[in-house]
């Protein structure tokens, strides 16, 4: 084979009537006796190569003859627009070689089991469906990233071994840190509000842990969170701050992972209708509207995923749900100045039936009153001292809000399960591979 530096799939387009090499996978095969189609990826796209028997040596037809699926190959040839082809474009080939062998590939084009599937899944990766999950996951990650930098936040990396907790010590997972208690993240959001007084606004992005025994669609033991928070800005500030942000993520997704939405049959059109600026309902409202939709919830119980369930189905704009009792919420979210019961928080619910995707609201700048609720929840006050110090010396209103990136990418993939919106799934009853 001749010695030519390989291009990527996704720039074959750039190279019509040119001879090119590549490196991939096969992932289809067919022949007609003289000629065997190939149908290759490579990551970045996918391809057909024509091998001819005329064309290549008899030694070459008879490797692409035989070759399999997920073998991995090199091929050489001469690239050539046609319509007729899903992508544009193909290779007539002049050189073949195989560089592996994918013999006995165990997923096949039979229905699988979700247990098989999940138990290969380092395999299950390779397919289109997954293909495409991954490149609009790596696209909403970009633009999370994107809109927070041009709003002038900074990222800031929280740790994820942690002495205390953030919303509660049920759901965490503990560890032995040299003989002391510790526990791994359920968020950066202390450690972030410690950051807004260095930087103004910040944000992370990585990996959280929740020890919940929950069997639904929405939950993972872990996920990936980015939290941010925001000096000097108030509940209302910051839920713009949040709805801009979904559109926008919105908008770069349709723009450029069109392909990728096609592949996994994504109706494009109810992300494509969603506009700026989102409803916004009480918790009181809510509950309400839920009860005349025939659910059992009673004033003062969280929602539930039924309940979000069912509320979804009636708004096709993402819709926020604000001011929940101070109950069951977090003890720093701030209350509200004329009724104590109730907080200055709100949950984003995303539409089509899909649940809560971002939880935020102001937070309680007063020293005072956060070491009373610090008190409240019987929380060891010393693990919370440098959280305290935040509220002794410059304390300023503040916000925030995280937002779990799998149901993020869930709802926009339309996934019926969030375990296919992360690579490797970490779920109740499973952790390999």
């Amino acid at each position: 084979m001749e010695n030519k530096e390989s291009l990527m799939i996704k720039d074959i387009k750039n190279h019509t009537n040119e001879i090119v090499a590549i490196n991939g996978w096969v992932f289809n095969k067919r022949s007609s006796g003289s000629v065997v189609f190939l149908q290759i990826r490579d990551g970045s796209g996918f391809i057909q190569v024509v091998i001819s028997k005329s064309a290549v040596s008899g030694e070459e037809f008879d490797a692409a003859s035989g070759v399999a699926t997920e073998s991995a190959v090199n091929v050489l040839g001469t690239v050539k627009e046609d319509h007729r082809s899903p992508y544009g474009f193909e290779m007539q080939v002049t050189s073949f070689k195989a560089i592996s062998s994918g013999e006995g590939f165990p997923i096949n084009q039979k229905a699988h089991t979700a247990d098989f599937l999940l138990s290969h899944r380092h395999l299950w990766l390779r397919s289109r469906r997954q293909w495409a999950i991954l490149r609009i996951r790596n696209r909403i990650i970009n633009a999370i990233n994107e809109y927070l930098q041009s709003d002038n936040y900074i990222r800031i990396d929280s740790p994820i071994i942690t002495p205390s907790a953030c919303e509660g010590t049920t759901t965490l997972f503990s560890i032995d840190y040299f003989g002391k208690p510790a526990y791994l993240s359920q968020s950066g959001q202390l450690y972030l509000e410690a950051a807004i007084y260095s930087v103004g606004k910040c944000y992370d992005f990585g990996p959280v842990f929740r020890a919940e025994k929950s069997k639904t669609k929405r939950h993972l033991i872990e996920f990936w969170m980015m939290d941010a928070e925001a000096a000097f800005t108030d509940f209302n500030g910051i839920l713009s701050v949040e709805e801009k942000m979904i559109h926008y993520i919105i908008q770069a997704v349709l723009k450029d992972c069109s392909g990728e939405l096609q592949i996994i049959n994504r109706d494009t059109k109810p992300l494509e209708n969603i506009v700026l600026p989102f409803p916004r309902l009480r918790y009181n409202e809510v509950v309400k509207k839920l009860q005349e939709l025939g659910s059992d919830i009673k004033l003062g119980e969280d929602l539930g995923n039924d309940d979000e369930t069912i509320l979804m189905k009636h708004y096709n704009q993402p819709l926020f749900i604000t001011n929940f009792p101070s109950s069951f919420k977090a003890f720093y979210f701030k209350r509200e100045a004329n009724d104590d019961n109730f907080t200055m928080s709100a949950d984003m619910l995303a539409p089509e039936g899909y649940g809560e995707i971002i939880g935020g609201g102001e937070r309680e700048a007063d020293y005072d009153t956060i070491l009373k609720r610090i008190k409240e929840n019987n929380y060891n006050i010393a693990d919370y001292s440098w959280y305290l110090d935040l509220r002794k010396y410059g304390s300023v209103p503040h916000s925030g809000f995280g937002l779990g990136l799998e149901r993020i990418v869930a709802w926009i993939c339309k996934l019926n399960h969030v375990r296919e919106s992360i690579p490797f799934p970490r779920l109740l009853s499973r952790f390999n591979p």
